[in-house]
């Protein structure tokens, strides 16, 4: 099975975390919108208003995210994962996604942890990169240091998503136990996926350009449309800032740079989405076959798990539980 066919064969999963995404940034943008409006009308205190509507937004936004838009990204990698491994997918693609998620991850609480410690893992390993760069080559070490860790950052979701991967295709063992050895895999086969990394970058630069600039573009001559509000908001943001005793930048009181930033805002939002949806995926399937393969014919020892012992006190906090 091709990575088209395990790209549109697994498609539906990003749609319908595209959908769960729209309803949270809906839900966020007019909460944080009607705040504003009742609060400017009501108190003169528009900004007041905003924050509070985009607080209790947030917290909104994490239930559904949580308990929705994850768990059909979970599942995504499940059957990608299995697409590349065994060579087919079920007709059900969508039902034994979500059962596979379930088998694995009693809760999902379970599989939350499980991505926190994986996140934890290569994000503790780059700052110590970053630490060990400053150490050898002061002002320019830092500077390489920071270079690599910035590299390793960009791509830890796709490592995660591997990693992920992983812990769904060694089924027969813990999931904790799967996640070392997952961590593992990537800096035994280093190399390998280096090779990869081009493509990602690429990808997420050319996306970047023509959909975040498209949909910047179109946000700005909306909201041209109602230079009242970006007004109103210039005023409220220029008296929060000189109120803290700062000097105002001439950014935040002139209403046109508001609505140049708000627009990128929404143009960056929008890449997001549409990023995460149809162009990262497609990326995902190549590299996480070639990880997998690099795992299958390669599968970590305990004197390789041992390795990364002394690189991440969550990888030896975790290996010791596990032993």
């Amino acid at each position: 099975m091709d990575n088209q066919t395990v790209y549109r064969k697994t498609l539906t999963f990003s749609l319908h975390q595209l959908l769960w995404d729209c309803i949270t940034l809906l839900l966020l943008g007019g909460l944080g919108i009607a705040g504003f409006f009742i609060a400017d009308r009501t108190f003169d205190k528009g900004l007041i208003g905003l924050a509070v509507g985009l607080v209790i937004g947030l917290v909104l936004v994490i239930i559904v995210v949580r308990y929705n838009s994850f768990r059909f990204k979970a599942a995504q990698i499940g059957m990608m994962t299995r697409a590349v491994t065994e060579g087919d997918l079920p007709d059900d693609v969508m039902g034994e996604g979500k059962a596979l998620v379930s088998s694995r991850f009693s809760t999902v609480a379970g599989y939350f942890a499980a991505t926190s410690i994986i996140k934890g893992i290569f994000n503790e390993i780059g700052r110590g990169i970053t630490k060990l760069g400053e150490s050898i080559g002061g002002e320019n070490g830092n500077a390489i240091g920071s270079a690599i860790s910035l590299v390793i950052q960009t791509i830890v979701s796709y490592l995660c998503d591997c990693c992920l991967g992983w812990v769904f295709y060694r089924s027969q063992i813990t999931a904790p136990k799967a996640t070392l050895e997952g961590a593992v895999i990537f800096f035994k086969h280093g190399r390998t996926f280096a090779k990869n990394m081009a493509r990602v970058f690429v990808f997420a630069a050319v996306s970047l350009i023509l959909i975040g600039g498209l949909f910047g573009g179109i946000a700005f001559v909306i909201f041209s449309r109602f230079p009242a509000w970006f007004d109103t908001l210039a005023t409220e943001v220029g008296e929060a800032v000189a109120r803290s005793g700062k000097e105002v930048p001439e950014w935040v009181s002139d209403p046109k740079m508001l609505m140049i930033i708000s627009a990128a805002l929404v143009g960056v939002i929008i890449w997001r989405l549409l990023h995460s949806t149809f162009v990262r995926p497609y990326v995902l399937v190549g590299v996480l076959r070639n990880y997998m393969a690099s795992g299958v014919n390669d599968i970590p020892g305990e004197t390789e798990l041992a390795m990364l012992d002394g690189k991440s006190t969550k990888f030896r906090k975790l290996h010791t539980e596990t032993v």
